[in-house]
């Protein structure tokens, strides 16, 4: 038992656990912020009253939804930036880094 434990000290997975669960937190506040802020006020500029995911462009039978891709894209852009610059705040870039 205790070779399992010091393996899970060691090795991070409780780490892991905590920021899979904080992703997925960060995740739901920023899909939140790019659908119900970024998105409308988007769509209006583009004078859609539906928003910026209802953006499409229509070619004979089909309809390229480019603005659900680009609101998706907001979505990662953001998130990839919390992430990045959270990670620098807390100085948690030298959690995987091998002990000397």
């Amino acid at each position: 038992m205790k070779g399992f434990i010091d393996f899970i000290r060691e090795q991070g997975v409780v780490n892991l656990a905590i920021a899979f669960v904080l992703g997925a937190a960060v995740t739901k506040v920023v899909n939140s912020f790019v659908n119900d802020i970024i998105n409308p006020v988007v769509g209006i500029l583009l004078g859609s009253t539906a928003g910026l995911a209802s953006a499409k462009l229509t070619l004979g039978p089909i309809s390229i939804m480019w603005g659900s891709f680009v609101s998706v894209l907001i979505d990662f852009v953001i998130i990839a930036a919390v992430i990045y610059y959270g990670f620098k705040w807390l100085g948690l870039e030298k959690i995987d880094k091998k002990k000397k």
